[in-house]
């Protein structure tokens, strides 16, 4: 189980931190797309015989390519998984039709698992995890500026649709891992919740990011050890979890909410007095 804890706390730090830009971009939407033909691209694999881990990276960084050159815009992009989607499920679905191995190999795909992450599974997690954490320091104020005011960031000479391309690479890099992790179903647990509930309750440049690398990673840790003791999959726990954590930050949103309402309105009072 050591294995899969490591890779469980490392894909939950990198999806969280990762997520960040995916909620500044309003590209949820795409990760799950990703996702699909990731899922197709491990199902290859699992068929012929290939390394899992590689086969879900292809899948992955072909659809990150074609949503980061064909969909500059939302709309197109939108539409653009719009299509992948099905298509990505649609050729998995065939592809573990054909698979005559066991049935927790195809399963294991859809919902994760935590029992065989091997040695060079392990070792090809962390490679792809510590890439994509370089890249994202490499080009982390550019992409931030980006991803806040693309126009401005536009007008200013950067190279905007470069930067989205490379988002989208390292964006495909870590959904391949998280999908032999969590499974492609539910990999928007690592990579949009954890972030979603952290810009409910912080603002900062460094604290959202920070905190959503912390849930991520309670998350996904945590949902590995209870399924250590359970006899479920680890998908349900990582996305009970995680989910708990962003109602937790919306009620508390909420609560600061009301009280600077009061707050203003208490204020207004006295003003409004001294107007009249």
């Amino acid at each position: 189980m050591t294995n899969s804890l490591i890779a469980g706390a490392a894909l939950g730090i990198v999806g969280g931190l990762i997520g960040v830009f995916v909620m500044q971009r309003d590209m949820a939407f795409a990760v799950h797309g990703i996702s699909e033909l990731s899922f197709a691209g491990a199902a290859a694999a699992l068929l012929f015989g290939g390394s899992v881990v590689a086969g879900s990276l292809a899948g992955a960084i072909a659809a990150a390519l074609l949503i980061g050159v064909l969909g500059s815009r939302a709309r197109d992009r939108n539409s653009i998984v719009g299509v992948l989607m099905p298509f990505g499920l649609g050729l998995g679905i065939l592809f573990l039709s054909l698979y005559e191995g066991r049935s927790a190999n195809r399963f294991s795909l859809l919902t994760g698992q935590i029992v065989s992450v091997s040695n060079p599974d392990l070792n090809a997690l962390i490679v792809i995890s510590a890439i994509v954490l370089v890249g994202l320091v490499v080009v982390w104020n550019p992409l931030r500026f980006d991803s806040l005011d693309p126009q401005a960031a536009e007008a200013r000479g950067l190279p905007t649709r470069g930067l989205s391309i490379v988002f989208m690479l390292l964006l495909g890099a870590i959904v391949a891992a998280a999908v032999h992790i969590i499974g492609a179903l539910l990999v928007m647990a690592l990579l949009v919740t954890p972030a979603a509930a952290a810009m409910r309750v912080a603002h900062g440049p460094l604290v959202v990011p920070l905190l959503s690398a912390a849930f991520g990673l309670v998350s996904a840790v945590g949902g590995i050890l209870l399924a250590i003791a359970g006899s479920l999959p680890v998908s349900p726990y990582i996305t009970t979890i995680s989910f708990a954590i962003y109602v937790v930050c919306r009620l508390v949103a909420l609560r600061r909410e009301r009280a600077l309402s009061l707050r203003l309105q208490a204020a207004d009072g006295p003003l409004t007095a001294a107007a009249k």
